[in-house]
């Protein structure tokens, strides 16, 4: 947490922060997957509460938070009380180690952009987020209820399926880039394209930024799809298929707890949002701007060093969340556009089609650095 007071309470602080960031982006998320969908469907969408709607967040929230409180009769009460919380820890504990911006040097302490910073961040995240899939089991088995235990099953199944594309989709970027931390994988991403082949450099690309999309397309198309599979996004959420299983896992939830659920999944959209402009599109990176080039025009403004480098961390902050809404949009775009799958579909897909590219993807890519690196 830090080695001085000061330290330990700004990192708490910046736990707390991350948190609610992630809290309050879920009924904007909410909102913009209502509106979004109504003009995909030429519909109105919310728009009787407040301009636009947007109050309908709040009467949302009141009824959420007022309805009657009940359990199944047959259900596991400790299981099914738990399942909720379990569901919205992880997605919050990975959010938490993505850096969101540059790291701010204020005197003689160097505060990080990230809830805690971890060295193996790649390890870390990919461990949590897994966990996610014991909410949902723990939901199906302690309801007591048929079709929530099916939905679970068709989960737990799914995420293994599609866990293994997705790992090994960032073994490319882990071989690239030589290191399991967020801040030196961004930091490598900074400036133009320049490739380097046998002891040679290749610029005529230099009018791209330096992103790990140029590096690794088929990685990148793995893992976002993945994404969607890990999230239990349209077209992947055979776990809850409401013409099938009246909702699935989270049938027999309502009120509170049914909010703690949707935080879960929307923060695991934030989350893999994260991740891919992270590994593929420059972290909180400008393009074609290094972060010194950055800090020196925010200098042609302001002339104290605490203020550059706070001010430089606010800019790279909004980068990043710039990006990262892109995806959210995206997210948002294709739950409307494409219809569910199958499930013998969606299991062929993660395991005869996904797992076998990503292993091709990084055959390829170590082949390709050996031959780089020669001369």
């Amino acid at each position: 947490m830090g080695n001085s007071l000061t330290e330990i309470i700004i990192n708490s602080i910046k736990l707390i922060l991350v948190f609610l960031i992630m809290v309050q982006a879920v009924p904007v998320l909410v909102w913009l997957e209502r509106r979004g969908s109504a003009f995909i469907q030429n519909r109105f969408g919310p728009n009787r509460i407040g301009p636009l709607g947007l109050m309908q967040l709040l009467a949302d929230a009141v009824k959420f938070l007022f309805k009657e409180e009940f359990s199944p009769a047959k259900s596991v009460k400790f299981l099914y009380y738990a399942a909720p919380v379990v569901a919205l820890v992880p997605a919050t504990l990975a959010f938490a180690a993505i850096p969101l911006g540059a790291p701010v040097q204020w005197d003689q302490y160097v505060f990080h952009l990230q809830g805690y910073e971890i060295s193996v961040g790649i390890v870390f995240v990919l461990a949590v987020s897994s966990l996610a899939t014991y909410a949902i089991l723990l939901a199906g088995w302690g309801s007591g209820n048929k079709y929530a235990l099916l939905g679970a099953l068709r989960a737990s199944a799914q995420v293994i399926s599609y866990e293994l594309a997705l790992g090994l989709s960032i073994v490319g970027v882990i071989l690239l880039y030589g290191t399991f931390d967020f801040n030196e994988i961004i930091q490598a991403q900074q400036g133009p394209l320049i490739l380097h082949w046998m002891g040679h450099e290749i610029t005529f690309l230099s009018f791209l930024p330096n992103w790990g999309i140029f590096y690794q397309p088929l990685g990148m198309v793995i893992f976002f799809a993945s994404a969607f599979a890990e999230s239990n996004r349209l077209p992947f959420d055979l776990a809850e298929g409401e013409a099938e299983l009246v909702a699935g896992f989270h049938v027999e939830y309502g009120g509170f707890k049914m909010l703690l659920f949707f935080i879960g999944e929307y923060g695991h959209m934030l989350v893999s949002s994260a991740l891919i402009a992270t590994f593929f599109l420059g972290g909180y990176t400008i393009p074609w701007v290094s972060m010194a080039e950055l800090t020196q025009w925010v200098g042609t403004f302001i002339q104290t060093p605490n203020w550059i480098s706070l001010v430089t961390g606010l800019i790279t902050f909004a980068v990043m969340f710039a990006k990262i809404a892109v995806f959210l949009w995206i997210f948002i775009q294709v739950r409307w556009t494409l219809p569910r799958f199958r499930y013998d579909q969606l299991m062929d897909l993660g395991w005869k089609t996904m797992l076998p590219w990503a292993l091709f993807n990084t055959i390829l890519t170590a082949t390709v650095i050996y031959f780089a690196h020669l001369g």
